[in-house]
């Protein structure tokens, strides 16, 4: 499958070529197993076969995940959780506290924040329970969030206090697995970015690098839009350093020196 053609297939899924274009070999040689698997001998063979099978359009979906994460990505904005938004969030929320990761890939966001709210208790004894929904639609990076079991490279970023603390080195493997404890209070579930859960407001929101870099303008936008109806007011959208709002919204602010950090107001 050569570009052309990939980008034939991103085209057909509302996705984009910027968001790809770095990540696209080992999508590709995933694309290029799917096909074999299926027989087809084309990209409009393909294309075919995506459009009479849903089951079929669901695992080239999965396929076209992108999983690159690690502990701590963005080690600025976790200082501000840890020093700021968490403890005036602790202060409005005295019983509960809400928070989805969309797009938590194999679980290296979720189990950060994990880390960050144990470590609060040190300084802001009674806190709330912590209520986290992981979701993604690749089912196979949810079996390794769940398991919490991890390579160093994915704890580079990790202070020593916290890699001692938290994580249990598993002998002769070179792999570390999270503190049981911190496992518990996650809903993982499999879910679509173009969906949205339903029933629940959160208090924060991590959506990033997934939603606003791969899809196309006229998927992410609406979609986007189901989620920030999801944001409790005065709640907190975290999206990728890299990224940029699809919209100008009325009503979500930039929260400090952060660009990538909006607070929902009325």
């Amino acid at each position: 499958m050569d570009d052309q053609q990939f980008r034939q297939l991103l085209q057909y899924l509302g996705l984009s070529w910027k968001g790809y274009r770095k990540v696209r070999k080992g999508v590709i040689k995933r694309i290029y197993r799917h096909m074999h698997h299926l027989g087809c001998q084309s990209v409009g063979a393909y294309l075919h076969e995506l459009e009479k099978s849903h089951q079929t359009r669901v695992e080239c979906e999965r396929f076209m995940t992108v999983s690159i994460s690690r502990f701590f990505r963005d080690r600025k904005l976790w200082e501000i959780l840890q020093k700021e938004i968490l403890p005036s969030l602790v202060k409005k929320h005295r019983q509960k506290m809400l928070v989805w990761s969309a797009g938590c890939a194999s679980g290296e966001e979720v189990y950060s924040l994990k880390i960050l709210w144990d470590a609060l208790n040190a300084s802001l004894p009674h806190l709330p329970a912590l209520e986290i929904t992981a979701t993604d639609l690749n089912p196979g990076y949810l079996e390794r969030a769940r398991a919490g079991i991890y390579p160093s490279s994915s704890l580079k970023e990790i202070p020593e206090q916290f890699r001692s603390a938290y994580f249990h080195r598993k002998k002769n493997m070179g792999l570390y697995e999270i503190k049981h404890s911190l496992k518990k209070g996650i809903s993982w579930q499999t879910q679509h970015l173009l969906s949205c859960l339903t029933g629940s407001r959160f208090h924060i929101i991590f959506l990033r690098n997934n939603l606003l870099t791969y899809y196309q303008d006229r998927l992410k936008k609406p979609a986007f839009n189901k989620v920030i109806n999801q944001l409790s007011v005065n709640g907190f959208l975290i999206i990728g350093s890299h990224e940029r709002l699809p919209y100008e919204r009325t009503g979500l602010l930039p929260y400090g020196s952060l660009s990538y950090v909006f607070q929902k107001r009325d």
